[in-house]
């Protein structure tokens, strides 16, 4: 079985930024005024339809543009097929699969929060944005789908819905996200005494730091954080603590085990490596929860709050080891 490289693009990158910028003018738009004249930036209490209308047309352009993007300076380079599908469940000891509902999640969050701009009513919004966040990563799907390299995935769509899904569930039952998807990333140093691994890491992660952040299993570890105060109703407790619990990897250097074939076509054989799941417990903040009136606070608060801080945190691996680290990334 072919096994596929680490999908960039899909858990985290553009569409990280794309969710970022949009997450960002949507904040802006958060501006509501109790004024009789509601402004180009604020939310009015009604619907705009020409507003609707704007946004619908511009998020249709977005979204295509993005994907015209990615078939052209992605997929050009990879060689392409029918339509088929592949079962990659089992590769990457799922990182892959957390890297696509952290992806869909925060893009139905970021896309609910600019349909706000419209006037729409709670639900539509939160409808509009989560199906927003699942339709975008879905059809990714299809571009996968045709190309030799990967294939249509039906897991990586179930953790798309499964992302989307947890931010429309929250905000219909409760109306805020009592429950966060976060994201955090740990520099690692690949040693120079194995040339092989050196060159190993460098083909499937890359050199810069920001390739290796998008790009690394080893060093990413997603996040579920709770704010506890939405949950235990003690007044002594700050309303901003929250505590997460996250998934990382460690000792991967290939999608389901430690072989491959170097550039001159040998095969490399990694098997003493060991692969090893990593389950960490710390303390986190939610950002959205510290008070502060000015409004500037407000979007770089809301913009940090799907990164996880760095905190002491405490490790469960699949080796048996308890760790603790004074401070995790």
């Amino acid at each position: 079985m072919i096994q596929s490289p680490v999908k960039k693009l899909h858990t985290g990158g553009p569409l990280y930024i794309l969710c970022l910028c949009a997450f960002l003018f949507s904040t802006i738009s958060l501006r509501a005024q109790k004024t009789g004249k509601t402004g180009f930036f604020d939310v009015p209490d009604s619907t705009v339809p020409a507003r609707v209308w704007t946004l619908a047309a511009g998020s249709v352009a977005a979204y295509s543009g993005s994907l015209m993007v990615l078939n052209k300076y992605w997929y050009k380079d990879y060689p392409k097929r029918s339509p088929h599908t592949i079962n990659d469940f089992g590769e990457w000891l799922q990182m892959d699969k957390f890297g696509h509902v952290y992806s869909s999640y925060v893009f139905s969050l970021y896309s609910r929060e600019i349909w706000r701009w419209t006037g729409l009513s709670r639900k539509q919004q939160i409808w509009i944005g989560g199906m927003s966040g699942f339709a975008f990563q879905s059809v990714i799907e299809l571009l996968d789908a045709h190309s030799a390299q990967w294939g249509w995935s039906w897991g990586d769509v179930g953790a798309n819905a499964l992302g989307s899904g947890l931010m429309m569930g929250q905000e219909l039952l409760w109306n805020e996200q009592r429950f966060q998807l976060k994201f955090s990333s740990t520099p690692i140093h690949y040693p120079d005494t194995d040339p092989n691994l050196k060159a190993r890491a460098i083909d499937q992660f890359g050199v810069r730091m920001v390739e290796r952040t998008l790009k690394d299993y080893n060093a990413q570890t997603y996040w579920l954080s709770l704010n506890l105060s939405s949950v235990m109703k003690d007044q002594h407790l700050p309303k901003w603590l929250n505590v997460a619990v996250g998934y990382g990897v460690e000792g991967l250097y290939s999608a389901r085990r430690n072989q491959w074939k170097n550039t001159e076509g040998e095969m490399m054989y990694y098997g003493h490596i060991r692969r090893t799941r990593r389950v960490f417990l710390s303390p986190d903040v939610d950002f959205t929860k510290i008070p502060t009136r000015h409004k500037g606070l407000k979007v770089l608060f809301k913009a940090l709050n799907v990164i996880k801080i760095p905190a002491p945190a405490l490790e469960v691996n699949g080796a048996g080891q308890l760790k603790l680290h004074a401070l995790k990334f």
